[in-house]
């Protein structure tokens, strides 16, 4: 047994391990050294739901690391949003985005983006149209 820098019992061998916080593993590490989804650049909204692909290849015959086979999982057992998926594989949203990335290239997953505000139908218009039906 050695000591790590604050003194506390570490055993030899074990530098990628903390005693608090668990095995460490560097986001760059888990995503190539990529910052970005893909070299389409497609962005991930936190609220964009990701659903598993029912037509998509089996995760056996792929490269996928243990992260993007967590992110499969969460997936599988219903549509979540980035930021949800985020949290249940309690990685940093930007390795998520990437991990998402690589799995809509492989075809694994499908995402649905939210509708922008400048494309929603104005408030005004529906209240229009809902006074129309009331008056028929």
């Amino acid at each position: 047994m050695t000591e790590d820098m604050t003194g506390a019992p570490r055993e030899l061998g074990s530098q990628w391990y903390d005693s608090e916080a668990g095995p460490l593993v560097r986001p760059y590490a888990m995503t190539g050294g990529r910052t970005k989804p893909g070299p389409t650049g497609v962005r991930f909204d936190l609220i964009a739901l990701v659903t598993l692909d029912p037509g998509a290849p089996g995760p056996d015959g792929m490269p996928l690391g243990p992260e993007h086979r967590i992110l499969i999982g969460l997936c599988r057992e219903e549509t979540q949003s980035v930021a949800e998926l985020s949290a249940g594989a309690d990685l940093p949203v930007g390795v998520v985005r990437v991990l998402l990335g690589d799995l809509l290239e492989l075809g694994c997953v499908t995402v649905s983006r939210p509708v922008p505000p400048a494309q929603l139908p104005d408030e005004r218009i529906l209240r229009e149209v809902i006074e129309g039906l009331r008056a028929l």
